[in-house]
């Protein structure tokens, strides 16, 4: 895949919010079928634009406003906030303390660089197809529990761009849940605890808990395969082996107080458990970065992950802005004076744009979540229509 320049960003940018953004996808979403009023007009979005120029209490009325200013600001990163009581670009004119964040998806954020102390094979910002099977494990633990544990039906999965992931919530009873039952879910959800200081971070009780259980389950998939992908010698393997007997012989003794009788367990759980961000669970008013925003440093789009192919997903051939754009270019001077010639929208023009660049897939992604919202809301009016006939 081509390398990415920096230097070329503010040019790609222009390009890829003039022609490769999917702006009708992007406002279906949350615009949430118009249902509410003024539900998008209250949404707030943040720019931060070239030397780290930061706008907040952006908000538009209407996706043409939206793509205008996009394309006229050109934002490096795209935060996406809470819907507001009042327009967030009118914040300043509201009266004091009635400007408040009244709804907002339930947001996780994982981040690679909170499992720094149990990775053998990068650091910091780097990632590597034997770290990443650490977000796999995450997605698949927290995307279980989101729909089984709690029955949240629309999640969608994003990659950040760089080292991690971050999941949407959408459910429409979800998105009007206080910071203190945001606080109890991410709670719940959360086992690995203590600071760099900790070295025991997981202790397990008698009594296991079914989400735990069902944690592990999923974690002995993929753990033997991580933990032997480091070194594949022979000596690798004696120790893995010899440090399962141990275990093994700790949960065979309940009474030994200083390990309990699942150690091995606790070893997978500290090393393979998925680690919360969890401010940014629990405040309504937070920020998060929207999918389809560009990373500056690597240049990669923040796209939508196919659960369906999460073993699949490889976060290095997601494409970069520079490669999509390229592909654009590349398209034949007599495809371009033939599209001159249709009498067609612009917004028409740009769907077929990002079809034909590797960002297409992701747009499928997103569309199917976005069909699948869109069900689920017709099933729920014409549910409110049905009992409304009944009196």
């Amino acid at each position: 895949m081509e390398t990415f320049d920096p230097t070329e960003l503010p040019e790609l940018l222009k390009l890829y919010y003039r022609r490769l953004f999917p702006y009708s996808q992007y406002y279906r979403w949350l615009n949430y079928g118009g249902v509410i009023k003024n539900y998008f007009q209250h949404r707030e979005f943040s720019f931060t634009l070239k030397d780290d120029i930061y706008i907040r209490y952006q908000s538009f009325n209407n996706q043409s406003d939206l793509e205008k200013e996009m394309q006229k600001m050109n934002p490096y990163k795209i935060d996406i906030g809470a819907v507001y009581s009042h327009r967030p670009n009118q914040h300043n004119t509201v009266k004091l303390g009635a400007f408040q964040a009244q709804e907002k998806e339930l947001v996780f954020d994982i981040d690679m660089t909170d499992y720094d102390d149990v990775r053998r094979c990068c650091s910091s910002a780097d990632i590597c197809p034997k770290c990443w099977t650490l977000m796999t494990m995450a997605i698949r633990i927290i995307d279980r529990a989101l729909k089984e544990d709690f029955g949240f039906k629309h999640r969608l999965w994003v990659y950040s761009g760089r080292r991690g992931v971050h999941c949407w919530v959408c459910d429409e009873s979800v998105r009007k849940l206080s910071s203190a039952v945001r606080s109890g879910i991410v709670e719940y959800l959360s086992l690995v605890k203590g600071g760099q200081d900790v070295k025991k971070k997981v202790h397990l009780s008698e009594k296991i808990h079914p989400f735990i259980r069902k944690s592990i389950n999923i974690i002995n998939k993929y753990f033997e395969e991580y933990a032997l992908s480091f070194q594949k010698s022979h000596s690798s393997l004696q120790r893995w082996e010899h440090l399962k007997k141990a275990a093994s012989k700790c949960q065979n003794n309940i009474k030994n107080d200083k390990y309990g009788p699942w150690l091995e367990w606790e070893i997978m759980l500290q090393y393979c458990f998925p680690r919360l961000d969890i401010n940014v669970s629990k405040g309504i008013n937070h920020l998060l970065k929207s999918p389809f925003s560009v990373h500056p440093k690597t240049g990669r789009i923040s796209v939508p992950i196919d659960l369906h192919k999460l073993d699949q997903f490889d976060p290095f051939t997601v494409p970069t802005i520079s490669f999509i754009c390229h592909e654009l270019d590349a398209i034949s001077t007599n495809e371009d004076k033939k599209e001159e010639k249709e009498a067609e929208s612009d917004i028409k023009h740009r769907i077929r744009d990002y079809k034909k660049t590797s960002l297409a897939p992701y747009v499928k992604v997103f569309e199917d979540f976005l069909e699948n919202l869109d069900k689920s809301r017709k099933g729920e009016l014409l549910k409110k229509s049905d009992l409304q006939k009944d009196f």
